[in-house]
């Protein structure tokens, strides 16, 4: 090994580089399921020069990984307004697109409505890579959690109504 390769510092990127690395982010955050080929793509459109394999290298430095359609679901809950009451809904789905996998209608906010709308997702489309819900009571209760972990679910909690 040569003494230059032990005493060289990395120059770090490019004024160039950190302006192309500022146009990635932006639209990655509205559209995070674009791996290199679609962010170039993209990018190209916008009347941005910037080829595929440099878009590839800048978004491994930024740790940049696109969502892929099954990999993150979520789950909610909200009520129904009606004359005599308020059912309500639990909707399990897809994060990215918000494709609706599986629902149940109860008459109380319990955890037994939510766990079943999972197990019929789970059953229908198999199991996602991550689950990520608010903490409501429903979604932290040891039925829910065991049905994820039974699963191989990597759990997701946002705070308090942020699903």
């Amino acid at each position: 090994m040569s003494r230059a390769t032990l005493y060289c510092r990395s120059k770090g990127d490019s004024a160039e580089n950190l302006a192309v690395m500022e146009i990635i982010d932006k639209p990655f955050l509205d559209t995070l399921w674009y791996g290199s080929h679609q962010m170039a793509r993209h990018m190209k459109r916008q009347g941005h020069k910037c080829g595929r394999h440099r878009v590839r290298r800048l978004m491994r430095v930024m740790r940049l990984v696109a969502i892929y359609q099954n990999q993150v679901w979520c789950a909610d809950t909200t009520y129904i307004r009606m004359e005599r009451g308020f059912p309500y809904l639990v909707a399990t789905m897809v994060r990215y697109s918000r494709k609706v996998l599986a629902w149940q209608l109860s008459n109380t906010l319990d955890a037994d409505c939510c766990v079943a709308a999972l197990k019929d997702a789970l059953t229908t489309y198999g199991p996602p890579e991550i689950f990520n819900t608010d903490q409501g009571s429903q979604f932290t209760g040891s039925d829910w959690i065991d049905e994820l972990k039974e699963a191989k679910v990597k759990i997701s909690m946002d705070g308090k109504g942020h699903s």
